[in-house]
């Protein structure tokens, strides 16, 4: 059996958000892509920069590589994408999942958002299941991977995975489903599809989250083989009906992420901000339900 190819693979973890960016060359053209990239911003200042994003476009400029494409694999509730500012440098198209139009067509009226499309045309490329994408000599291929959110897709590139937030390292488990779009029982079959996959292929996050007990320091990088025998939530031994129940019983407990509410009206606009107001400041909104009685 011939073996896969191994792309040139960079990553930054973002302690803040707990996200993990990804630089993927091929080492023969010195084309690349990259994966999941986090714009800083500081929720209780309102501040943003674009410091990590810069790195990440440093690295590849030190390698030589040329970065065709930002690949994201969700629309993300805990972190901002720096997309647009790593597009507006390199010309780089981005890419997301087809289903960013369910995503978009959910959150619009909650956030009032008309400017928000519903057809994903903020976006330069709409991807779904087995389409391929050439990141030079490089094929990446899209698989559909819903049910953290409808719009969720994994990248394969030669014998890696970008995972989004399908799958968590063996000893966090898997993500939460109770977004809306989410469905616990879609991301059990999506997770089927990785495990299918070849026990070496190697597995990238885009979160990690230290469990209350065991190792201490942040990981990112597993193998189908390892999910398999170790993951805590969906190894090779646990049913759907199983896991549903876990994970809907899981999910009532947690809160909602920090950067859920900013995060969504920025990456459903493919990074870019709310429109600015008429003194040209953008600001984020927050929908506000009232108890019954009170007065707005």
């Amino acid at each position: 059996m011939r073996a896969l190819p191994k792309p040139v693979i960079h990553a930054w973890f973002d302690a803040p958000t707990n996200t993990v960016t990804y630089l993927v060359g091929d080492p023969e053209t010195r084309r690349a892509a990259v994966v999941d990239p986090v714009f800083d911003y500081d929720h209780k200042s309102g501040k943003a920069d674009v410091a990590s994003a810069e790195t990440v476009m440093a690295k590849a400029a030190e390698e030589g590589f040329a970065i065709d494409w930002v690949l994201e694999t969700h629309v993300h509730a805990d972190h901002l994408s720096a997309a647009p500012y790593i597009k507006l440098k390199t010309g780089a198209k981005v890419a997301i999942g087809e289903n960013i139009r369910l995503v978009q067509q959910i959150f619009r009226p909650i956030f009032n958002a008309l400017d928000v499309s519903g057809s994903g045309a903020e976006f330069d490329v709409l991807v779904k299941d087995g389409d391929t994408l050439r990141i030079g000599n490089l094929a990446c291929e899209v698989i559909a991977t819903p049910g953290h959110t409808p719009a969720c897709v994994s990248f394969r590139i030669g014998d890696a995975v970008f995972v989004g937030d399908t799958l968590f390292m063996p000893d966090y488990g898997t993500a939460r489903a109770d977004f809306p779009g989410g469905d616990a029982r879609t991301l059990y079959r999506s997770i089927q599809k990785l495990l299918a996959l070849p026990r070496e292929t190697r597995l990238f996050m885009c979160h990690d989250y230290l469990p209350k007990e065991g190792r201490k320091s942040f990981a990112w990088e597993t193998t189908v083989g390892e999910e398999i025998d170790r993951n805590i939530h969906v190894n090779g031994t646990v049913s759907e009906d199983d896991f549903v129940a876990m994970r809907t019983a899981r999910d009532r407990t947690l809160a909602a992420p920090t950067l859920l509410l900013p995060s969504i009206q920025v990456n459903m606009r493919a990074g870019r901000m709310p429109p600015a107001d008429e003194n040209g400041i953008h600001y984020i909104k927050v929908p506000v339900t009232l108890p019954q009685g009170v007065a707005a």
